[in-house]
């Protein structure tokens, strides 16, 4: 049997660190990457300029770039910036507590200390005076799901793809601190190109997932006028478009939360605008809390999004459904079972009932339309609102006219008086 050729297989040994971490970010979806040079980043940035299929942008400042990644992770669904040490990474880290709260995978990259600089007792540039190089670290551990710090050749691929996955999985930023040089070192492990990443979806309990569809649908088909409420975990869900199947099939309206603008399509035909409490878009407030049963669909209710905790929603009337959980009223509670998956297979299930969509057509009025009504044609809550503003406004308008008719008949009575007591 003749040996197998092993250099088919593996290729030459000149891969290096650099290299495989700028495939990786264009395989996971990243072409840009944004971007503040300092001296602890700069040969890990000439390996990421060198790769075809990146662009990397340069940033004014390390706090810009952390938000330009936010973005865009938010349209693109991932996103990178490339910081230095510490005085780089501490200025960012405020961006990334951001995407931190808003579920977004961001690959913040930050240039390390040379890997002969571990344990060495030095103090560094760039640092707080102390020959400590953990404060960074430690400053992004409450902030990012995972972190690595990649001193060592021999475990590099490994950090590498496990924070990025982590990312991916998670939904969540990562730290990664790369020694300032490593990146141009060639090593056997990335001798190939990287192999694509394969992330097992996540699947839902089936039995989990029957339950409680079948929970929801009696709660809502029971109900006389049920509406849907999108929230700001719907992105982290990937169940946008879930949720539009169900607002097809159940006929009910939709809103959505302040902190989930641009998760819900504002041009659906039964859009009704933002809830918000007591500032919510005008009309659309009633709708939801006049209703009999309501599908949060990922909400957070926090003082902002609940105007100091004011809403009136009933806990009794809502279905909370959360990125792998769902819970019906007061009563169950149903685990491991997954938003998209949810509401595909709810949508599936529920009664069309528009009772909640007429009722906000019934009292919607158009900003600056006015309306007219038929001969013969029944008076409307709509119509009634429409004139009774109109004959508010006429009557300011007499007022102003009247007002200022009079000031004016007044002052020409006084010009002729004048004019009669002081003839010229």
């Amino acid at each position: 049997m003749e040996e197998a050729d092993w250099s088919a297989v593996t290729g030459s040994c000149s891969g290096t660190l650099g290299s495989h971490l700028a495939r990786r970010l264009v395989q996971i979806g990243v072409r840009d990457v944004f971007s503040v040079p300092g001296d602890f980043n700069l040969t890990l940035l000439d390996h990421l300029i060198a790769e075809p299929g990146l662009n990397l942008v340069g940033c004014c400042n390390e706090l810009n770039a952390g938000y330009a990644a936010d973005g865009y992770a938010r349209a693109r669904g991932v996103g990178a910036c490339v910081v230095t040490f510490t005085v780089g990474g501490l200025s960012v880290l405020n961006a990334i507590a951001g995407a931190y709260s808003e579920n977004l995978p961001v690959i913040c990259i930050v240039g390390g200390p040379n890997s002969n600089d571990y344990g060495t007792n030095r103090i560094l540039h760039h640092t707080i005076g102390l020959p400590d190089f953990t404060q960074e670290l430690r400053s992004f551990q409450t902030v990012t799901c995972t972190q690595a710090v990649v001193n060592n050749l021999e475990d590099a691929h490994e950090q590498i793809d496990t924070a990025i996955s982590t990312a991916l999985k998670e939904s969540k930023p990562v730290y990664l601190s790369i020694s300032c040089n490593l990146p141009g070192i060639p090593h056997p492990t990335f001798a190939r190109e990287p192999v694509p990443f394969f992330l097992a979806p996540k699947v839902s309990n089936q039995i989990g997932l029957e339950a409680a569809v079948e929970a929801t649908a009696d709660f809502l088909n029971g109900a006389v006028k049920p509406v849907i409420v999108g929230g700001p975990k719907l992105r982290v869900a990937k169940a946008q478009r879930a949720l539009v199947e169900l607002a097809d099939a159940s006929g009910y309206p939709i809103a959505v939360m302040p902190s989930g603008k641009g998760l819900v399509p504002e041009q659906h035909p039964h859009f009704i605008g933002t809830y918000w409490g007591a500032v919510s878009t005008t009309f659309c407030g009633e709708i939801v809390e006049s209703a009999d049963a309501y599908v949060f669909a990922g909400p957070i209710f926090n003082d902002y999004s609940s105007v100091g905790y004011s809403l009136l929603i009933k806990k009794e009337k809502a279905v909370i459904v959360e990125p792998n959980r769902v819970t019906v009223g007061n009563g169950p509670s149903f685990g491991w079972v997954f938003m998209a998956d949810f509401l595909s297979a709810l949508a599936k299930k529920l009664k069309k009932n528009e009772t909640a969509v007429e009722n906000y057509r019934r009292i919607y009025v158009p900003p600056g339309v006015p309306l007219r009504r038929e001969e013969h044609e029944p008076l409307r809550v709509n119509v009634l609102f429409k004139h009774i503003q109109a004959s508010q406004m006429i009557h300011i308008l007499l007022f102003f006219f009247f007002y200022f008719h009079d000031q004016y008949t007044q002052q020409v009575h006084i010009f002729c008086e004048v004019n009669e007591n002081h003839p010229s």
